[in-house]
């Protein structure tokens, strides 16, 4: 399966989309959006620049696109207000950079710009003269490789990404194909130990490639803020982020009882996602050498606490706007609705047991 043509966030706005189903996502980022504002605003009194680049990187599409970029921008009007930087460059301009794979749903962010702009300005301090200009665009790509000029950045942020990877391990196969983690979607206890090692060294190589990209995108000092899953400690299998991924397995295997789904399609489908550990991100960024390591914060993820009703309901449809292109793409549009129940009805049963937390990490780098 290519990666770059299938995987994107299920677009428009309808009942299943993306946008109507990532409010677990954007309460997360917005716990952490002070650790993005204030490490932007050390960046901007710093240098000042005349044109100030920034980048979103797995941008999607929704609400929640544009929400960072409002914050973004409003904390630098703030910076230029209190500082009594009243009269900046006549040039002055933001520069921002939106990505994501190609079958992105770039069409709803560009029919949300005008009330986005409208929004900016009344945001703005200056007269209408010297508001500073907002050039925005799509760039389409993967992020595992290059996508911008050379240090045309000054800032990168990237929330809830990272975590995916490149591609399928190809270490999830044996020299005839044939697949080594049969029944099961991502890492468990009865994976083979080849298992993790072909996800941990994709991750390993997905990351560092992701992280000598922006190194030459980047200006010096140039910061990056990246929100993405991850665990605990070296143990993969636990009750947070791969304990979901075992519920979809679950789901799965109700679906192959039921003969709705064959059971050789399951053993065939492997997610492209790791949850790295705290020491194996230290590890990529010391090991590729071009970024300093300002901030790495842990923020666990109570999502219990954030949804009325079912919670189960509110993770299989937050899951299937994620997950419904690669899904689809492999079993057909017709196992969706059955999958997704399924997947509901066990979440509410474990919920009950014991909590389901998983964790985000928090990570601030900066250009060397």
């Amino acid at each position: 399966m290519d990666i770059e043509k299938v995987f994107h966030m299920t677009g428009g706005i309808g009942n299943t989309s993306y946008a109507k189903n990532s409010s677990l996502q954007k309460k997360e980022s917005d716990k952490v959006k002070h650790i993005i504002i204030d490490t932007v605003g050390e960046l901007y009194l710093a240098t000042t620049p005349s044109s100030f680049g920034i980048a979103d990187l797995g941008c999607s599409s929704g609400p929640n696109t544009l929400s960072i970029i409002k914050d973004i921008f409003v904390a630098i009007q703030g910076i230029i207000r209190s500082h009594k930087i009243l009269r900046p460059p006549p040039a002055s301009e933001f520069r921002v950079y939106l990505n994501d794979l190609p079958t992105n749903d770039f069409n709803s962010i560009f029919k949300a710009l005008p009330d986005f702009h409208r929004l900016l300005r009344q945001h703005c301090i200056h007269s209408a003269d010297h508001v500073p200009s907002i050039f925005m665009g799509a760039y389409p790509g993967s992020f595992y490789g290059r996508l911008f000029p050379n240090t045309c950045l000054h800032f990168v942020h990237s929330a809830h990404c990272l975590h995916w990877l490149s591609r399928v391990p190809a270490g999830l196969y044996d020299e005839q194909g044939r697949p080594l983690n049969k029944g099961s979607v991502y890492i468990t206890e009865s994976s083979p130990a080849v298992v993790a090692e072909a996800y941990y060294k994709q991750f390993q190589e997905d990351f560092s490639l992701f992280l000598r990209s922006r190194s030459e995108e980047l200006v010096a000092g140039g910061r990056m803020v990246l929100i993405f899953l991850g665990r605990r400690g070296p143990a993969h299998v636990d009750r947070g982020n791969s304990f979901f991924w075992e519920i979809l397995t679950r789901s799965f295997a109700a679906l192959v009882s039921k003969g709705e789904v064959e059971e050789e399609k399951v053993d065939s489908y492997d997610v492209h996602f790791y949850a790295a550990s705290r020491e194996e991100i230290e590890e990529q960024v010391r090991k590729e050498g071009s970024f300093e390591l300002e901030r790495i914060e842990t923020s666990e993820i109570d999502r219990k606490e954030q949804v009325q009703g079912s919670y189960g309901t509110v993770v299989a449809k937050t899951v299937r706007a994620i997950q419904e292109s690669m899904i689809s793409n492999h079993f057909g549009e017709g196992i969706l609705d059955a999958l997704f129940e399924e997947y509901a009805t066990l979440v509410d049963e474990e919920m009950v047991k014991q909590d389901i937390k998983p964790i985000n990490f928090v990570v601030v780098l900066k250009k060397l």
